[in-house]
């Protein structure tokens, strides 16, 4: 036994058999801690960052959960869900730092980790392309699950 769920007793990867889980209402929320160097931070006007490119946060958060929806098409061992609710926030938490977060829920056999992860940092990425012209001091510091429940235990760990 390898231990690692996506790994067969071979050694072969293979995709988690969830067919015989209950069907539970799963969530998870996941986090983005970016530093944006100050000729970023002080574009910022009433809560968003406006450039040739578009609005930077609402654009974020529609990539963000664009990309929550495709997790199964761009990880390759992950089940392909339909998520029943997703969402992307942005908020400053400091005077060079913002926290994307996305929370996914989902009715399933499996859980929604994986998209509440690709969700925040599809937009954290989103914003760093966004407003790379104005500095490339961008950085995505940190991504992490902060809580999840559903499925055999729940989780929860301190936010930004």
């Amino acid at each position: 036994m390898t231990g690692f769920s996506h790994v067969s007793e071979g050694g072969e990867p293979r995709m988690v058999d969830v067919s015989g889980k209950q069907v539970t209402l799963r969530t998870a929320r996941a986090q983005c801690l970016m530093m944006l160097p100050r000729e970023v931070m002080e574009r910022l006007d009433q809560g968003e960052i406006h450039t040739p490119k578009g609005a930077v946060f609402q654009t974020a958060m529609v990539a963000g959960i664009q990309a929550a929806k495709r997790t199964g098409e761009l990880i390759p061992l992950c089940h392909p869900l339909g998520l029943d609710h997703c969402q992307v926030r942005i908020r400053v938490a400091g005077e060079q730092e913002l926290v994307v977060e996305c929370s996914a829920s989902v009715t399933a056999r499996t859980g929604v980790e994986m998209e509440a992860l690709v969700g925040a940092s599809l937009a954290a990425l989103t914003i760093y392309d966004m407003c790379k012209a104005f500095g490339h001091e961008i950085q995505i510091r940190e991504t992490r699950l902060v809580e999840k429940t559903g499925g055999k235990r729940d989780f929860k760990q301190t936010e930004f």
